[in-house]
């Protein structure tokens, strides 16, 4: 996986509104889907490099798409 550096939980949030997901839940974790992607994310500041390359793969993003977002 390619290198990401540990993101907030508010900024991977507002990188993912971007892209055109939205909340679905918020609680412990923040739930939001694409209507195709369901991603967890957990409330973490900041969310551990290794949780959140995965969850941008999870998205269908690539990394350097979402670090453009960010």
């Amino acid at each position: 996986m390619p290198k990401l550096a540990g993101v907030s939980h508010a900024r991977a949030v507002r990188a993912f509104l971007k892209a055109g997901f939205w909340v679905t839940h918020e609680g412990k974790h923040t739930t939001m889907t694409d209507g195709e992607h369901i991603l967890t994310i957990p409330r973490a500041n900041p969310v551990h490099s290794f949780t959140m390359a995965g969850i941008v793969k999870d998205s269908g993003l690539t990394v350097e798409m979402f670090k453009k977002l960010l």
